[in-house]
């Protein structure tokens, strides 16, 4: 009895990591390649623009870009002269930049600011993201909200690439595509983590079923934007998810791009992914009540509530592997799982001659994602909260 259960436990963890890194893409990508034909097939026998077309520049609607910065000298000034080279009517845009009680120079370049497009809110205390949020919000004046962070650059664009899928009303959210700026250990982790993500999202966009933005990029009707409450850590998921709850649809456009600096290092990246990880359990129960149509259920299922069981289910796994090592083909997958385990320590402990192999830090990147994962739900168990953000290098 015992041993068929740990059979059962073993292949269970196994089918669902398996499925959510491998077959659930295979399958998205099936659903997505079948109705790019039927679009493709439309297309030879109606001849009709498939492309969503922008209002004329009359017709822009007038939009409020909001910032939420902490401490972001080393940005600013960068983001200051991008924010001048956007190709949206000055009339119509306005910028509120708020900073989250800032301690380096943000508040000093931001006083000196005399753009009277650019609105500036010096909050005195770190109250957290989305409460620099929720302030910038309550000071817009136009219906449609467009939200970046002080080290994303739009190309000049963007904005006008978001804004015209709000000709249609089912419309509240339009998500942007995002791109990093790579150090060589990043480009061999986050890089190729990312390039798969993105696949990932733009097929699901293709489908109707676009679960999150990132936050560096995306634009809403002002009417879907709720009063964030202080726990929310993954403002990003939770808004959109929100406008699914209004009835309204959420977008991706590949075509509105901004560019971002990636975390330097992967012990980088995971201090974000372990503040992120405790917002995700904390919001689970919220998510999982959001009506959804069923391609989105399923997307949301297989692409982010399994994901966020991943190490557990790995920990099953080896938990159930060892105690089947008396079976011959279990030692096979043991030495198999433990082959895994030493490329992630490899990566760790020899990061710099692994960045010379292709994908050699994958395995540590993977690895400590997963270990964040862990860390982040403990946080959770133990009601510690973790408002407090700042930009990993």
């Amino acid at each position: 009895m015992f041993f068929r259960a740990t059979v059962w436990v073993f292949w269970i963890s196994a089918v669902l990591v398996l499925y959510s890194y491998f077959l659930y893409p295979i399958i998205i990508f099936i659903a997505y390649s079948a109705k790019q034909v039927r679009r493709d097939m439309s297309y030879l026998f109606s001849k009709s623009d498939r492309r969503i077309a922008g209002p004329s520049v009359d017709r822009l609607p007038g939009v409020s870009l909001v910032i939420a910065a902490h401490d972001e000298e080393k940005y600013l000034q960068e983001k200051l002269a991008n924010i001048a080279e956007l190709q949206y009517p000055r009339d119509k845009l306005e910028v509120i930049i708020v900073s989250d009680g800032s301690t380096d120079g943000t508040n000093e370049i931001l006083s000196r600011v005399a753009d009277n497009q650019i609105r500036v809110i010096l909050l005195p205390e770190r109250s957290g993201k989305v409460n620099a949020l929720n302030v910038g919000v309550s000071q817009a004046a136009h219906h449609i909200l467009v939200f970046s962070d002080a080290a994303t650059l739009f190309s000049p664009d963007t904005i006008t690439k978001l804004v015209r899928h709000f000709s249609s009303p089912r419309v509240g959210v339009v998500c942007g595509h995002l791109k990093f700026r790579s150090s060589s250990e990043s480009q061999q982790t986050e890089g190729v983590y990312w390039k798969y993500e993105t696949a990932l999202r733009f097929m699901e966009g293709r489908l109707g079923a676009s679960l999150t933005a990132s936050g560096a990029i995306y634009a809403i009707r002002r009417k879907c934007f709720p009063l964030l409450a202080p726990d929310v850590v993954i403002e990003d998921f939770v808004v959109p998810m929100h406008a699914r709850k209004l009835g309204y649809s959420v977008q991706y456009d590949p075509e509105a791009v901004a560019i971002e600096y990636a975390a330097q290092t992967v012990s980088g990246e995971f201090t974000r992914r372990v503040r992120l990880a405790g917002g995700s359990f904390r919001a689970l129960k919220e998510l999982v009540c959001v009506p959804m149509n069923p391609m989105t259920r399923f997307a949301f299922v297989s692409h982010k509530l399994l994901r966020w069981i991943i190490p557990f289910l790995l920990i099953l796994m080896l938990l159930a592997n060892i105690a089947l090592i008396s079976t011959p083909r279990y030692v096979l997958l043991l030495v198999l799982q433990l082959m895994i385990y030493l490329w992630g320590y490899l990566g760790f402990q020899f990061r710099e001659q692994m960045q010379r192999v292709r994908f050699g830090l994958l395995g540590y990147f993977w690895l400590a994602m997963n270990l964040a994962f862990l860390v982040g739900f403990w946080r959770f168990l133990s009601g510690r909260q973790d408002r407090a953000w700042q930009r990993v290098e």
